[in-house]
């Protein structure tokens, strides 16, 4: 990356979590990239996982993230303690999970092994950080303290007095990004009023490698399916309600759970710690800028209730890899150009799938009996259309819109 003084890096990556490292390690391994030095800015390492319990915070990976990982040199790592899950149930509260009105997938319907893999985020980052293609790339234990931009880089201020300068920062650091801080980049968008309440249950019947989700008033609740038979209970509701949920006595919270899920395993038993989480949408005003990308949760949240949010920003590390490789190969001179095609790519997909979400989360909360009634029967419209039901599943595994290379062509890694 050609600029006109002395660069300590050419890439600084603000952010070492599972976003930020996969990009980092997508980097390091492509040909196009490789005379480039890589720097992660990130205060603390990823711990490694235990093998004797499932950590509490767990994300649903598609078929798209898997391909991806697996060119990280990652899903080796991963596989042996992801929980791969070949079906999915989603029904109304008015309803019931065998009726004629609920939506059941599975991967048979496109001839897919499974429909994605359950796995805990802390798993992820560790086989990531622990990923080959990082070996050469340079982890700076302190946090961003500040970012300053000129024609020939971008000088980057770390907590600990360091500066260094680079060619391009890509900001992966989180919901509350302090890239994205320094360099004044609103995002519009709006809390939802609800909290994710996250737990691990044992239930009376097993989970048969099935995702169930039921929409309730306050929010959707489902059951993820873990590697050792429990189930993931990520419950979305009113922010009054999770504190109760949090409240409440282990056998009390079970019961609410067992009820709001309709029974549909059983008997449900609080087997865990229990966790909330404040739920928003948002996204950046811009995604690029001269010498700085965003990518993740820095570029934008989504609510949960389609499992994306990580998906989608393993996603944009793909594609501006794919765009940075491109521009390289071609001998174009880096600059806003290059970044721009990044920003309109990932920004147009990313905008669908909120807005999808944030529909569906709407669609699913209104109380009117007309307009559940109306519901029930685009639920089972979509039951009865085979084509529309795949096409539902393409996206959920991330193989719908338009994909980068290493998603669509994926290579085989040894």
């Amino acid at each position: 990356m050609a600029t006109g003084r002395r660069l300590d890096f050419d890439v600084v990556v603000v952010g070492g979590g599972m976003v930020g490292l996969c990009f980092a390690a997508l980097a390091a391994q492509d040909e196009r990239l490789a005379a480039w030095r890589i720097a992660i800015v990130e205060p603390t390492a990823a711990t490694p996982p235990r093998d004797d319990r499932v950590d509490l915070r767990v994300s649903a990976l598609s078929r798209a993230s898997e391909r991806i990982l697996r060119a990280a040199d990652a899903w080796p790592a991963i596989a042996g303690r992801a929980c791969p899950y070949s079906e999915m149930v989603v029904w109304d509260a008015a309803s019931r999970s065998d009726a004629w009105d609920a939506l059941h997938f599975t991967a048979a319907e496109t001839g897919e092994a499974d429909l994605g893999h359950i796995v805990e985020n802390v798993r992820v980052q560790w086989a990531l950080q622990e990923s080959r293609h990082l070996r050469a790339v340079t982890h700076l234990r302190a946090g961003l303290e500040g970012l300053a931009f000129d024609d020939d880089a971008a000088r980057v201020t770390l907590s600990d007095g360091r500066r260094l300068d680079c060619g391009l920062v890509v900001g992966a650091d989180g919901g509350q990004s302090r890239t994205r801080e320094l360099c004044g980049i609103g995002r519009g968008g709006w809390a939802y009023g609800q909290t994710a309440v996250v737990a691990h249950l044992r239930t009376e019947r097993p989970h048969r490698h099935t995702a169930w989700q039921r929409f309730l008033p306050d929010g959707p609740l489902a059951f993820l399916p873990l590697c050792d038979g429990r189930v993931s209970l990520v419950w979305t509701t009113s922010a009054d309600a999770a504190k109760e949920l949090a409240a409440a006595s282990p056998a009390d919270f079970s019961r609410r759970v067992t009820e709001a899920s309709d029974r549909v395993l059983g008997m449900a038993e609080l087997d865990s710690e229990r966790a909330g989480y404040p739920l928003a949408l948002w996204h950046a005003r811009e995604y690029v800028r001269p010498r700085l990308a965003l990518v993740g949760d820095a570029a934008h949240t989504i609510h949960p209730l389609a499992g994306q949010g990580v998906n989608l920003g393993f996603l944009d590390g793909a594609a501006l890899v794919e765009v940075l490789g491109d521009a390289a190969t071609g001998g174009e001179p880096f600059g806003l150009r290059t970044l721009r095609r990044y920003g309109r790519w990932r920004r147009s997909e990313n905008a669908l799938m909120l807005g999808t979400t944030d529909t569906l989360n709407r669609l699913f909360g209104e109380r009117s009996v007309p307009v559940a009634a109306i519901r029930r029967l685009g639920l089972s419209f979509v039951t009865r259309q085979p084509l529309l039901r795949r096409a539902l599943v393409q996206r959920a595994l991330g193989l719908a819109g338009d994909l980068p290379d290493v998603v669509k062509r994926p290579r085989s890694v040894a």
